[in-house]
């Protein structure tokens, strides 16, 4: 079982590598974007009888910060 995981920074929380990059397409010319969050994907190649429960334990223990990132768990 393959699974992905995206993660985010919550709403709220400064984004200073979203920040850059908005700033680097506007200095591109590319002047409609008002705002970039930037996050992370991870992919996991899971034994089988592994579950999304299994994977949600390893974000809130591992792959996520919760204080200050969500994330969320796609089965593929």
């Amino acid at each position: 079982m393959k699974a992905r995981v995206h993660v985010m920074l919550k709403n709220g929380v400064l984004d200073p590598q979203g920040e850059a990059v908005r700033h680097a397409l506007g200095a591109m010319g590319f002047d409609g974007v008002n705002g970039v969050r930037q996050g992370k994907v991870v992919e996991l190649d899971l034994a089988d009888g592994s579950t999304e429960a299994d994977v949600e334990q390893m974000c809130e223990k591992l792959l996520a910060n919760t204080v200050i990132e969500s994330y969320k768990v796609e089965l593929l």
